[in-house]
């Protein structure tokens, strides 16, 4: 995963609702709920559900599957450690000066999009 990607998962979490239907089925398990049914437990409309399942799939953290007339929704928690993989590695204080983690690439590229430019040099 790269920070792209990663960003995007964050970013797809970064919304309450969107996060506790991710906790919500990881709770359930790999045999999921059906969307009605998600929407219940987590107490928001059927449509704002709808629209938090879309995300959450888009960026492959949950996916579903037909049964019957429903569709069964499961968390996808692989992506997820991805992400935090990825995330992880900028702290990873045992790398080598010559093998920097891929943030670091990242940002070797040059300024993030929407970055001002007196705020990097701020840092320094």
């Amino acid at each position: 995963m790269d920070a792209v990607a990663t960003s995007r998962v964050l970013a797809a979490l970064g919304h309450e609702g969107r996060l506790l239907t991710f906790m919500l089925l990881g709770r359930a398990g790999p045999e999921g709920l059906p969307a009605g049914e998600i929407a219940r437990r987590a107490g928001h409309l059927q449509n704002t559900t709808s629209t938090h399942l879309s995300v959450l799939s888009h960026v492959g953290l949950v996916v579903g599957r037909r049964e019957g007339r429903s569709i069964i929704y499961a968390a996808a928690p692989g992506r997820f450690d991805e992400a935090l993989s990825f995330l992880a590695s900028g702290f990873d204080h045992g790398q080598s000066a010559d093998e920097p983690p891929a943030f670091q690439q990242r940002l070797a590229l040059g300024p993030f999009r929407g970055a001002r430019e007196d705020s990097r040099s701020d840092a320094a």
